[in-house]
């Protein structure tokens, strides 16, 4: 039986193409934010809140209690604002286990600070596959879903799944898998899962991009329209095809903008990296000749 207590809202981050949403019990008041985001100026290096600002707005109008800070992995294309969520509700920040085969592999690549712990242990609580909690009333599981990161995971929560960068919009196709540690054979055996529960299962992405025949953004799908439509994964599709769609795909892909400061960001809870002697904090940027075919 569909759960009506359950409220949605989404936050479209327009400079990143990311949605926050915040879910809510409307009996008890609780609710979850999932995948905050910051606003930041790659080319100097400033921060703003502007984006979680509306979100908190939202939440207050609304009298709303966040008891949970979710997030499905350590993005590479925007900033995590869950410090400040964390700070301005005392709200835990939580993410999947394998969070630190991501601090592991991106500790070694952006050569972090000694004491940089590779434990998980910047984030609250971590999450073990079909491990349930709650959202006030509102029953949720957690569900690893690696493929694009070897840490990415997704929220049931009653009859909807926030799938984060597992799949985009059934008229766009599915996320990378070409990151450190990111797998195509793994993602389409996630994909399936999510794609087994029931057609009118709801599908929140975490990001959208326009197509050619598509001009507003949208951010909502289901079940049963990824299995009709979606190019990558509908019903017909095995798992040797969408590897070779997947992988030919990636290898014309160029890096996240922002994939550089988020992934050092991200893998710390959305902290900044330790202030130098100056009592400023930095974001390396590994440089390298790029390699000629």
């Amino acid at each position: 039986m569909k759960n009506t207590n359950t409220e949605i809202k989404a936050f479209f981050h327009q400079s990143t193409n990311t949605i926050c949403y915040v879910v809510s019990d409307k009996e008890t008041k609780c609710a979850a934010i999932i995948d905050s985001c910051l606003d930041y100026d790659h080319a100097d290096g400033s921060l703003d809140t502007e984006h979680a600002d509306s979100v908190i707005e939202y939440l207050q109008t609304e009298n709303l209690k966040p008891a949970w800070i979710l997030e499905t992995h350590v993005h590479a294309d925007h900033l995590s604002a869950a410090p400040y969520f964390k700070e301005k509700f005392e709200a835990p920040v939580a993410i999947g286990k394998n969070i630190t085969k991501v601090q592991h592999t991106f500790g070694v690549i952006y050569n972090t600070e000694r004491g940089f712990r590779k434990d998980g242990s910047q984030f609250d609580h971590l999450f073990e596959d079909g491990e349930k909690f709650s959202i006030g009333n509102l029953n949720c599981e957690y569900i690893f879903t690696p493929g694009h990161t070897p840490a990415c995971g997704s929220y049931k929560i009653e009859d909807n799944i926030f799938v984060g960068d597992t799949l985009f919009m059934h008229d766009f196709g599915t996320a990378r898998c070409d990151f450190p540690g990111g797998d195509a054979r793994d993602l389409f055996k996630s994909i399936r899962r999510i794609l087994n529960y029931p057609g009118n299962t709801n599908l929140w992405m975490c990001h959208d991009y326009l197509t050619d025949n598509r001009k507003k953004y949208q951010w909502k799908s289901t079940v049963e329209k990824q299995r009709k439509l979606n190019p990558h994964v509908k019903d017909g599709i095995n798992e040797e095809e969408f590897v070779k769609i997947r992988e030919e795909k990636d290898s014309r892909l160029g890096a996240p903008k922002l994939i550089v400061p988020s992934i050092q960001v991200n893998m710390r809870a959305g902290e900044m990296p330790p202030p130098e002697r100056n009592g400023v904090s930095y974001l390396k940027v590994p440089v390298k000749f790029k390699e000629r075919e």
